[in-house]
């Protein structure tokens, strides 16, 4: 699960990194969007109750809906794999 600032929002470490970088000379790169990465193993049957679950975890703990949006990503090659 990926969890960014929405676009309407000022990302000032985003804002920093580009200033970084074009002062290295990477003047092509013309915003960043910092973020946070959270892999979750979820106990689903389907790829949609994971996808499911891990909305529901994000709306409620993992991202502040008035400022971030996120995406869900699920790995349908590993839904179902008992893991233990």
């Amino acid at each position: 699960m990926f969890v960014t600032l929405k676009t309407s929002v000022f990302d000032p470490q985003g804002r920093t990194i580009v200033e970084a970088l074009q002062s290295m000379g990477y003047a092509a790169v013309r915003d960043v969007r910092q973020g946070k990465f959270f892999e979750l193993d979820v106990d689903a049957a389907t790829a949609d109750e994971a996808r499911t679950i891990a909305a529901e975890v994000a709306d409620k703990l993992l991202a502040n809906p008035v400022i971030e949006s996120y995406r869900v990503e699920v790995d349908e090659a590993a839904v179902g794999v008992d893991r233990q």
